[in-house]
């Protein structure tokens, strides 16, 4: 038996239980097979659905255009028993026992991969038409919403919302969009970035309102939206789509260490404070040695990404070789009112602002610089920038702030 079979066959007997049958929790049980892990492998979701790719649902599902999104996965043919319709209900790493809705479920490594849940809207809960966009059962709800073209307020102007309101408008639904903040995507980028998306609403016939706060909801055929103006805007559906919070309310009293906003707090190679349990997507943040402080990423390349780096955590405790630290460059996207728009990195108030481009026209973008590096870039019709741009942030270049300016420019002919 050679060396490499007797390291891979070390971990024959081990338990490895993945809570979580969302991007993480999927990548995580393939990535522990693609590494040579030999043990069994469990991989549990609360919803009774195939494990499916979340971003689809704002898009095709709503639409109709496509009945689901499963992940194109044989889990039999890997090894991988799945458990659906089972929900995690605590945690006793003493007794290494998962509690769950079916019984409980011992492991030899644990990965809580519960990823985040919507944020309600307080005083809305229960009340008829109200929904939320975060599962296959709410996008399902929501179609038929859509082919009866009823008027649809949208509460939040952020990436949901936004992709909501196109899909709403794509089916003929007049929408209106009511945002609290004086911006869309206000906790997501700076007011000069994000003013020139507030001409978007209106060249898709939406309208959007601003500084506008939902007082209560009222039910009827149709229903109305208060706002705290007084103002009422009738609703046949309510969308909400205010923010997500982590899933880990369930590891109240599980000793392991939560952050300020419910999230685990992962060392730089996804584990948590308590031995034999990582935690992977959008439910942990993690220290980044790039950016110098901790990130909690609500996006699907984190999902698809640190999946790798606990898998061969897991692997290396029976014997092989230690993963790098996970340090990430931050990405994601979303197609909005016609618009592709992407972003790479992560900036923050203090770092310098430089555009390439006209922000009134269909393709430009936005670059973020600090002491001369490229840090972040928020790309708007221009993949070719976020694809140049990614890799310069992951190499730490030195930019030109001159050549970087030219949108003629290509971005990887700006360095300095």
């Amino acid at each position: 038996m050679s060396e490499q079979t007797q390291e891979r066959g070390a971990d024959t007997g081990r338990r490895v239980v993945v809570v979580g049958a969302g991007m993480a929790g999927v990548q995580t049980a393939v990535a522990l097979r693609e590494q040579g892990f030999t043990g069994t492998v469990t991989l549990i979701g609360a919803e009774p659905h195939q494990p499916y790719d979340r971003p689809p649902l704002s898009k095709a599902v709503l639409l109709g255009t496509a009945e689901g999104s499963a992940f194109d996965v044989d889990f039999e043919a890997l090894g991988i028993e799945l458990r659906l319709g089972c929900e995690a209900l605590g945690l006793r790493p003493g007794a290494h026992v998962l509690d769950t809705s079916a019984g409980p479920v011992p492991y030899d490594a644990l990965v809580v991969a519960t990823g985040a849940e919507p944020v309600r809207l307080p005083g809305a809960e229960g009340v008829p038409g109200v929904h939320l966009l975060r599962t296959l059962d709410d996008a399902e709800r929501l179609r038929p919403v859509l082919a009866r073209q009823h008027d649809v307020v949208v509460v939040g102007a952020g990436w949901i919302g936004a992709e909501f309101a196109t899909a709403a408008r794509e089916a003929g639904c007049a929408v209106t969009v009511v945002e609290a903040a004086d911006r869309p995507l206000a906790g997501a980028l700076p007011a000069e970035v994000a003013a020139p998306m507030t001409a978007w609403y209106a060249d898709a016939g939406a309208v959007l309102r601003t500084h506008a706060r939902v007082e209560r909801v009222e039910p009827g055929e149709p229903g109305h939206v208060v706002l705290d103006d007084g103002s009422r805007l009738s609703a046949g559906a309510v969308v909400v789509g205010i923010g997500a919070r982590p899933a880990t309310a369930w590891l109240a009293g599980s000793g392991v260490e939560l952050g300020p906003h419910g999230e685990i707090l992962a060392d730089d190679h996804l584990r948590t404070s308590v031995p034999d349990v990582h935690a992977v997507g959008d439910c942990a943040s993690f220290p980044s040695g790039r950016y110098g402080e901790r990130l909690l990423v609500h996006h699907w390349d984190n999902a698809l990404q640190g999946p790798r780096t606990v898998a061969a955590g897991i692997v290396a405790a029976a014997g092989g070789e230690a993963p790098a630290p996970y340090d990430p460059v931050p990405y994601f996207w979303s197609e909005q009112f016609g618009r592709f728009v992407q972003y790479a990195g992560h900036h923050t108030a203090a770092d310098t602002t430089l555009w390439r481009g006209d922000p009134s026209g269909p393709a430009w973008t936005v670059c973020w610089l600090r002491e001369e590096r490229l840090i972040a870039l928020l790309a708007v019709g221009r993949p070719r920038d976020l694809a140049q741009g990614r890799r310069l942030i992951e190499a730490g270049a030195r930019m030109d702030p001159r050549l970087l300016a030219d949108p003629a420019r290509p971005l990887k002919a700006a360095t300095a």
